[in-house]
């Protein structure tokens, strides 16, 4: 009897997925809950495991294709049928069975008119994937390699190189992360009335408590304290006294959130992500850090779940890790604030004193839905983030 492999339910505002990867080729033997294959998702990247042990009996969605939920991806032969009820294969069929091809790799093969004897074989077990196919091409340069080849006419001269034309464009279709991720922030400025405010920052006190501290707070808590962690606090403090900044408009009716669940933006192989740290007011500065550290590190290999992606009411993004100097960040929507951190550099400032001295200056951004968050309120918020980070004493005593 043969076992359907289905899409998944993933989450309640998930139809669809993509075929990232198959895992298994067509014939490999496959254990209860080991992972098939990945699919995309527009928020996560998730793997299905086997339903049942037994063969990989067919391959029914090829890699890159859209799936909805619940839709039939491939079949698994049981593996007591097939003990049941294959025979010991002879020599013939051994041959034959090693010439079964997964659907993307038989359409390259077709189509370029190759011959899969010809081709180098990476795969589990001597199989040929899609990867060797793509390999073979890119070294012969697309040319068909015929089923039999011709006899070599004499040569009378030594071959030149072949010139390799270099294409000077290349279409490659969006991932359905990327995808949404655009269609999200392009919601928020169809949306939002969206304006940026800037302010300046001496990163002086933070640095230099960050630089006393540093190795008795990573012996005690196992992490490294960092710039983040401090914002974060920073923001919980100024977000209670500014709450339309974490509050959101729902229809005709503003909805003020009394918990402080902060996204951390992050690059990942596969486009940003805005992993949420829930209840940071009830944090330490080492738990904000463990958090940040282990959410990170999860967005980068793709495991983050669909909860950990969702209800964030407020978002941080550090472009400053890049390098950059001065950006207006886009709303998470439906989120009303966004606060941008940049890169730190040395700017010649004058002090109170009125003397003139180098500065590790940090440029600040703070983007807001301007339908609920009036500019004084925008500007206050930003002005109490820098009396925390350029006093972190503040945060300690919450004044």
């Amino acid at each position: 009897m043969d076992i359907e492999i289905t899409v998944p339910t993933i989450g309640e505002s998930i139809t669809e997925a993509t075929v990232l990867k198959w895992l298994k080729s067509v014939g490999e033997a496959v254990a209860l809950d080991e992972p098939l294959l990945e699919l995309e998702t527009d928020k996560v990247t998730i793997e299905v495991n086997a339903p049942a042990a037994g063969l990989l009996k067919e391959i029914l969605v090829d890699e890159g294709e859209d799936v909805e939920i619940g839709a039939l991806l491939g079949l698994i032969a049981e593996a007591d049928a097939v003990a049941a009820e294959t025979p010991s294969p002879s020599p013939a069929t051994a041959a034959a069975e090693e010439e079964v091809l997964m659907p993307a790799v038989r359409r390259l093969v077709e189509e370029h008119k190759l011959d899969p004897a010809a081709i180098p074989a990476a795969g589990k077990d001597g199989r040929l994937t899609k990867g060797d196919v793509l390999a073979y091409l890119e070294s012969t340069k697309a040319e068909p390699t015929p089923v039999r080849a011709a006899a070599a006419a004499p040569v009378s001269a030594p071959a030149k190189p072949a010139v390799t034309a270099h294409p000077r464009e290349e279409r490659v279709r969006m991932t359905r992360l990327r995808k949404r991720m655009a269609e999200r922030l392009k919601e928020a400025q169809n949306t939002a009335a969206m304006l940026t405010t800037f302010n300046e920052v001496d990163m002086t006190a933070c640095m230099e408590m960050r630089s006393c501290y540093k190795e008795p707070f990573e012996k005690k808590y196992g992490v490294r304290i960092g710039f983040m962690s401090l914002f974060a606090k920073a923001c919980v403090i100024a977000l209670r006294e500014f709450p339309a900044i974490n509050a959101q408009i729902d229809g005709d009716e503003i909805v003020y959130k009394n918990h402080y669940d902060i996204g951390v933006a992050v690059g990942s192989g596969q486009g940003l992500v805005v992993p949420v740290i829930r209840g940071v007011e009830e944090l330490n500065f080492a738990e904000i850090e463990g958090k940040i550290r282990e959410l990170a590190g999860r967005a980068k290999t793709g495991q983050l779940t669909l909860d950990e992606l969702q209800g964030g009411t407020f978002t941080i993004t550090n472009g400053g890790i890049y390098g950059s100097m001065m950006s207006t960040p886009i709303l998470n929507s439906p989120q009303s604030g966004i606060l941008g951190m940049h890169n730190i550099t040395q700017r010649a400032m004058v002090m109170p004193d009125s003397s003139i001295q180098a500065r590790p200056m940090m440029y600040l951004a703070l983007s807001y839905d301007h339908r609920i968050v009036d500019g004084r309120e925008a500007v206050g918020f930003l002005v109490r983030i820098k009396e925390c980070i350029e006093d972190p004493q503040r945060m300690l005593l919450e004044i």
